[in-house]
């Protein structure tokens, strides 16, 4: 669905280059994590990939046909949910939806039925200026798929929302890829990423620095031992062993035998500590 094949790409004006020869490919049905901090060329690549910037340096395919020769007609298989939302403030709700469906030749999707997907349907005749960043956010995302793209590109798709609506919007992502959608997902959350993506690729001042399965990549750099906690002598006392003969280790099966075992659980990483371990780099980090 996507292949990107040393991709470059600098700001008018600025001497460091915000994308640096980037490879990767995004295959149809999957979830594609780009992940890293605020300021790492994440967005700086949606960007390229959805249009609105160019003069990049490089090859960018999308969806079988070089992303130059795309016209128009690129915007309507392909759906766009960004991090900020940018609605009409003055409309409501389902005016906003109806605006932008009179842009696409065909629609998949009653503004009513999107509202109704993300629990904003009693809101459908509110301004969208008497809305919560939390609704502007679900709004945003619902507007995303109302002509029903087989590609989409969600920049921080849960940001701003409470864990409930999260959740929500988690869901929908998981059913789009069920029902043979390709996502690109721009994020630094990486508890999202290690919960939706197939893949997923660590970006980094401009770079990208590592691609893999979040399972394959916390096994590579995680620790391949077992934590065993147990009461002992009214304290909780934790052993660690190593997964390698682990069946013939005494220790191990006197720990797990032992009336006050209180838990068992490999010591794998989290993807996080993944990516701090690979790239040096806290997610934390602005710009």
């Amino acid at each position: 669905m996507i292949s990107v094949k040393n991709l470059s790409y600098s700001y008018p004006k600025s001497k460091v280059e915000a994308v640096k020869e980037i490879t990767f490919d995004v295959q149809e049905g999957e979830i594609f994590g780009f992940l890293g901090p605020s300021g790492a060329g994440k967005s700086t690549t949606q960007k390229l990939l959805i249009k609105l910037l160019q003069g990049y340096r490089g090859e960018v395919d999308v969806l079988k046909r070089p992303l130059g020769k795309w016209n128009g007609d690129y915007f309507a298989n392909i759906g766009v949910g960004f991090e900020l939302p940018n609605h009409y403030l003055k409309l409501t709700g389902e005016e906003n939806l109806k605006l932008f469906a009179s842009f696409y030749p065909t629609v998949a999707y009653k503004p009513i039925e999107l509202l109704r997907m993300v629990e904003l349907e009693e809101h459908a005749k509110k301004p969208v200026e008497s809305y919560s960043k939390g609704m502007k956010m679900r709004l945003n995302f619902v507007r995303a798929l109302m002509h029903n793209p087989s590609l989409l590109f969600l920049d921080e798709p849960t940001s701003g929302l409470d864990p409930g609506y999260a959740r929500m919007i988690k869901d929908i992502i998981i059913d789009l890829k069920k029902r043979g959608k390709t996502i690109f997902l721009t994020t630094h959350n990486m508890h999202d990423a290690d919960e939706l993506c197939d893949r997923v690729a660590f970006m980094v001042d401009g770079e990208l620095k590592l691609i893999g399965s979040p399972r394959e990549l916390k096994l590579q750099n995680g620790k391949r031992r077992v934590k065993v906690e147990t009461h002992d002598e009214g304290k909780l006392v934790a052993h660690e062993f190593e997964i390698n003969g682990l069946a013939q280790n005494a220790e191990f099966i006197r720990c797990i035998s032992s009336p006050n075992l209180q838990s068992i659980h490999s010591c794998e990483e989290s993807l996080e500590e993944v990516f701090l371990r690979t790239t040096g780099k806290s997610l934390k980090v602005s710009g």
